[in-house]
C-alpha cells in the first residue's frame, strides 16, 4: 500500500506532462491509498487545433505515462484503464498502483521536469547513430520513429510549415485560440505560453501583441502590410531548417478511438523524455497533422472558404511528403529535434493544489 503523501509527490511530478498550448486538460482525484482518478477533458469547443479531442487525448496519454514513470521512484507499478461510461469529452482514467520491491526507478524520471519546448533555432549537428537507435526504440511496440535529417528533407518540411503557418495566421478561428493562450510580456506562465517563449525577436513580439488586439487589425495587417511574413520566417521556416532533423512518430494500426490516441500520447512522451535524456531539445510540429485530419474527414476548419481551400492543399502536400513512408504506419506526431542552449523562457504548470478535483464534484 502507498499513502496520500506519496501519491501527492507522484502527481506533483506527473503534472509536468506536456499539453497543447499548456492547457493541462486534467484534474486529479485521490480515491484511495492505491487509486488515483484522472479527470480528463478536451478543448474542442474553443480550440480549432483540438480536432475531435485527439490532441487532448494524446496529452492525457502523456500525463498517464509520466505518472507511470514517476511512480517507479517509489517502487510502485502504475496501470491505468478508461472508466466505462465516461464520455470522450470528459473521460476518467483510473490509475491503480501496486507495490513492487523489485521495480527500479525509470531512468527517464530525471527528464520529466527539465523536458521543455525549444521554439528557436537549434544546431544542425546531425544525430549520432546511437541517438537514432535509442529514439527509434523509445515509443515501444507498434510504433515507428522516422528520422529525416538531410538538408533537402529539412527544406521540404520547412516549405510545409511555411504554408501551414499562413493558415494559422489568417484563420479567424485560430486567432481566437492564439489570443487566449499567449501570456504577453511574460517569461514564464503557469497556464499559457509566455510570449518570450514563442520564438520571435522582441520587436516582432511587440508588433504581434499590438496587431492581435483585434481580428480586424490582424486581418488588415496580413492583407495589406505582409503581416504573416516575419512570424512565418522566425517561427516556422528558419527553425525547420536549423535543427538536426524532424521526427515522425508512426503507429502501425490506424488510430481511431480515444484509447488509440491516449496510447499515442504515451509513446510521444517516451520519445520526448528520451530526447531530453539524450541532451536534445524538441519542438512539436503538430498542426500539419491536425489539418490533415480535418481534410481526410472533409471537416470544415473555418468560416472562410479560402482557409478551407488552403487546408486541402496543405493535406495534399503533407501526404506527398509522407507517402513513401506509409509502410511505417500512420503519423500521429511530428517534431523537430536538435542540440541547443537551454531556453530562457518556458511554460510552467498550475500548482498541484489547483489541479486537485474538488471533493464531491
Amino acid at each position: 500500500m502507498s499513502d496520500r503523501d506519496t501519491l501527492l509527490k507522484i502527481l506533483d511530478l506527473a503534472r509536468w506532462a506536456p499539453s497543447g498550448d499548456n492547457t493541462q486538460p486534467w484534474r486529479f482525484e485521490i480515491v484511495g491509498d492505491n487509486h488515483i482518478a484522472i479527470h480528463g477533458h478536451d478543448t474542442r469547443e474553443w480550440c480549432v487545433y483540438d480536432f475531435e479531442g485527439r490532441p487532448s487525448f494524446m496529452a492525457h496519454g502523456a500525463l498517464l505515462e509520466t505518472l507511470r514513470i514517476a511512480a517507479t521512484a517509489y517502487k510502485l507499478h502504475a496501470s491505468w484503464s478508461h472508466r466505462a461510461g465516461t464520455p470522450d469529452t470528459a473521460p476518467i482514467y483510473d490509475v491503480h498502483l501496486e507495490n513492487d520491491s523489485n521495480l527500479k526507478p525509470d531512468p527517464l524520471i530525471s527528464s520529466i521536469e527539465t523536458r521543455t519546448v525549444q521554439r528557436r533555432r537549434m544546431q544542425t549537428t546531425p544525430l549520432t547513430s546511437n541517438q537514432r537507435e535509442i529514439l527509434r526504440a523509445a515509443p515501444g511496440p507498434g510504433y515507428n520513429v522516422e528520422v529525416t535529417e538531410s538538408f533537402a528533407d529539412r527544406r521540404k518540411i520547412a516549405g510545409l510549415l511555411w504554408n501551414n503557418a499562413h493558415i494559422r495566421l489568417t484563420c479567424p478561428e485560430a486567432y481566437q485560440v492564439h489570443k487566449q493562450v499567449i501570456e504577453w510580456g511574460a517569461r514564464f506562465s503557469e497556464d499559457r505560453i509566455p510570449s518570450q517563449a514563442v520564438g520571435v525577436d522582441p520587436m516582432t513580439e511587440r508588433l504581434m501583441h499590438w496587431v492581435m488586439q483585434s481580428w480586424e487589425r490582424l486581418n488588415f495587417f496580413n492583407q495589406y502590410l505582409f503581416g504573416t511574413i516575419a512570424p512565418r520566417i522566425q517561427l516556422d521556416y528558419l527553425p525547420a531548417i536549423f535543427c538536426a532533423g524532424h521526427l515522425f512518430i508512426r503507429v502501425e494500426k490506424t488510430p481511431q478511438t480515444l484509447i488509440d490516441f491516449v496510447a499515442a500520447g504515451c509513446a510521444m512522451q517516451r520519445v520526448w523524455l528520451t530526447c531530453t535524456a539524450q541532451g536534445l531539445y524538441l519542438q512539436p510540429e503538430m498542426t500539419p497533422i491536425i489539418f490533415n485530419w480535418y481534410a481526410s474527414t472533409e471537416t470544415v476548419v473555418s468560416r472562410l472558404k479560402s482557409v478551407n481551400q488552403e487546408v486541402k492543399k496543405l493535406a495534399t502536400l503533407f501526404n506527398s511528403l509522407t507517402s513513401d513512408s506509409k509502410p511505417l504506419g500512420h503519423p500521429v506526431f511530428l517534431c523537430r529535434v536538435g542540440n541547443s542552449t537551454e531556453p530562457n523562457s518556458r511554460s510552467k504548470r498550475l500548482a498541484l493544489k489547483d489541479l486537485m478535483q474538488p471533493i464531491n464534484s
